[in-house]
């Protein structure tokens, strides 16, 4: 997080963390569709001869909240490879959330485990911890054959801490919900930390739908925040 005093602007930082060709890249292309010419940035990827993404995407968001405080959310994506370990490392430095994107083909299983302790020491790596990082995960390509059911993906959202949603990312379904979730517990921790709410007059409720306001949501952002199967993310989540 950072925080401009003399510009009131407040810039969060939100990274997108999973296995490669998990779907980080398309969440991240499908929001900046969605996102109105007014408020986004130009959408930069760096890529590998292969198409596979190798730094990161950066969409940034600006907006006036209904206080004296404009807004900017960077969105970034890490390379799923292994060979990429560093760059994930340094990307996550200064994280505010971070959204695990998994894959619900039942032959990742494991690539979705290693690279959930990847995120797991890398956070550790840059003095932060996962208990206390605001996450939640997406399991993507729901629409493809041999997949993890939905009453498994429910006994393990059951079992965690984080809220989880089901996505295709190729047709945008669950995209929305995702960020939407992921950035309602951002702004809960940073608000408890720093009492935004007060200082700047911006209540939750109204930071979330002016920001889905400007991705082009025509329906309530509370509902589709509350789409997660698990903990619903308007619940703060305390560190145990």
């Amino acid at each position: 997080m950072q925080l401009d005093f003399v510009a009131r602007e407040l810039t969060i930082k939100l990274v997108y963390y999973g296995p490669a060709l998990s779907g980080k890249t398309t969440n991240l292309q499908s929001l900046h569709r969605l996102t109105t010419d007014a408020s986004r940035g130009r959408l930069m990827t760096l890529e590998t001869r292969d198409d596979r993404t190798l730094f990161f995407d950066l969409l940034p968001l600006a907006f006036k909240a209904d206080g004296d405080l404009s807004l900017r959310i960077k969105l970034f994506t890490v390379p799923g490879q292994v060979i990429h370990a560093s760059t994930r490392r340094l990307v996550l430095q200064g994280a505010d959330g971070v959204a695990f994107i998994g894959d619900s083909q039942l032959t990742e299983t494991d690539n979705n485990r290693a690279s959930f302790l990847d995120l797991r020491q890398n956070l550790k790596d840059n003095g932060l911890d996962l208990r206390k990082m605001p996450l939640v995960i997406q399991f993507n390509k729901r629409d493809l054959p041999n997949i993890r059911g939905d009453e498994e993906i429910a006994q393990l959202a059951e079992h965690g801490r984080e809220p989880v949603y089901k996505a295709v990312a190729t047709r945008g379904d669950g995209v929305l919900e995702t960020f939407l979730g992921l950035v309602t517990l951002t702004w809960a921790r940073l608000d408890a930390e720093h009492d935004f709410s007060n200082k700047f007059r911006v209540k939750s409720e109204n930071f979330v739908a002016s920001l889905a306001k400007q991705l082009g949501v025509t329906t309530d952002p509370q509902g589709l925040i509350a789409a997660a199967v698990g903990r619903d993310p308007r619940t703060r989540r305390e560190a145990t």
